[in-house]
């Protein structure tokens, strides 16, 4: 499954589960994330699992072991895009906080159902307190 988050954090949506274990750059290539948010000129910070999905994706450098250490430089900009990160693993976090998630053993399409009611859930509260 895939989450989508915004810049402050909250969660935006959610893709559907995908069955087995599925790779993050082929399940968001699978439902069509990255070219979307390329298409829409939207800069995405993601982790590691990301590289190479190009377009708008933005990954941070990764050593390999039989390559030179990274330079300061590249360290600089890992920490930057660290920083940018955390705001979309607070929506991360905030998925992880509903306790039916945590033990989550069903077929992709009911998992699929019930994030998405989360989200629905989410998002009726985050407007209660919005004002």
């Amino acid at each position: 499954m895939q989450v989508v988050a915004d810049a402050a954090g909250r969660l935006v949506c959610a893709s559907a589960a995908l069955p087995g274990a599925v790779h993050d750059l082929t399940a968001a290539r699978t439902h069509g994330i990255i070219n979307a948010l390329t298409s829409a000129h939207v800069m995405t910070f993601a982790d590691k699992g990301y590289q190479g999905a190009g377009g708008a994706i933005r990954t941070p450098f990764k050593r390999h072991h039989r390559r030179p250490k990274l330079s300061r430089r590249q360290k600089a900009v890992n920490r930057a895009h660290a920083k940018i990160r955390t705001r979309g693993e607070r929506a991360i976090a905030t998925l992880k906080t509903w306790k039916i998630l945590a033990k989550l053993r069903c077929c992709p399409r009911r998992a699929t159902a019930i994030v998405q009611a989360i989200l629905a859930l989410h998002h009726v509260e985050a407007n209660r307190y919005a004002g």
